[in-house]
């Protein structure tokens, strides 16, 4: 199966989030009534490694193939999102920030309340895979060299720690990326990375840049069915994808002046 495939990504699922996380955030009733919809129109959820492994070797997949990802590592994801994945025997894919999740690593930088390692576990223990999401949430593509293989490899580290086995999978921090933060990401082991762009995934966009789409606050029913079926993601995220690439070209302009500066130094 090479078709496009919906990687669809989730944030936090909280009844009352904080302001920081509102907007990326879901009620636990819209992300019941979502992931009934795509049990309802027939749409299997895998794993970010098994759909990466099957356009790299071949292997197959189901008819209707679809992504669920999170991204942080935010509490409701076991509380409410687990519970919900478990009814339809759904996989998914969390996505976690180790300085993030609460317990001996936390760095204090989490916008909201986080997992615990405990929490994490059990979610692995249930068809969830656990993929990195650096240590520490920052622009990865604005880091030095040093900092970035940090951020990477410590990521990797702890997770293979806490669960006993390494991750396979990644997702950019905010969707950033370059070809110097692929790279990182690759040598550190990772097989396979997500970014964000808004789009449905193709097997063309090659395994360290595959697009999801934003699940928010603010999509309805129609609108979800909408992304998943493939149809006016354009039009739906014209506003985002202006905004990105106006904020792109910022971003590329200070790259330039740090290095010119440090080449000065």
């Amino acid at each position: 199966m090479n078709g496009p495939v919906p990687i669809l990504m989730y944030h936090s699922i909280a009844e009352q989030p904080n302001d920081a996380t509102r907007e990326l955030s879901v009620t636990p009733g819209a992300f019941a009534e979502q992931m009934a919809l795509l049990y309802d129109q027939g749409f299997t959820p895998v794993s970010t490694a098994r759909l990466a492994a099957s356009w790299r070797e071949g292997g197959p997949l189901p008819a209707r193939p679809v992504l669920v990802t999170f991204d942080d590592g935010y509490e409701g994801v076991h509380r409410y999102g687990l519970p919900v994945l478990a009814r339809h025997g759904f996989a998914a894919t969390l996505f976690v920030s180790t300085g993030w999740i609460r317990g001996a690593y936390d760095t204090g930088g989490s916008l909201d309340t986080m997992l615990d390692w405990d929490q994490v576990r059990k979610l692995a223990a249930e068809q969830v895979e656990i993929g990195g999401h650096s240590h520490t949430h920052p622009q990865m593509d604005q880091l030095a060299e040093d900092a970035l293989r940090f951020e990477v490899r410590r990521c990797r580290e702890i997770v293979a720690d806490e669960l006993g086995t390494r991750p396979a999978s990644f997702a950019y921090p905010y969707g950033y990326s370059s070809r110097r933060v692929r790279q990182a990401v690759r040598a550190a082991g990772f097989a396979q990375s997500l970014a964000v762009g808004n789009a449905l995934a193709r097997r063309r966009q090659g395994p360290y840049a595959l697009q999801r789409v934003t699940v928010r606050r603010s999509t309805g029913t129609e609108e979800f069915e909408r992304l998943v079926q493939g149809r006016a993601i354009a039009l739906n995220f014209a506003r985002d994808r202006a905004l990105t690439k106006g904020y792109a070209m910022v971003r590329r302009a200070r790259q330039v002046r740090r290095k010119a500066i440090s080449s000065r130094v």
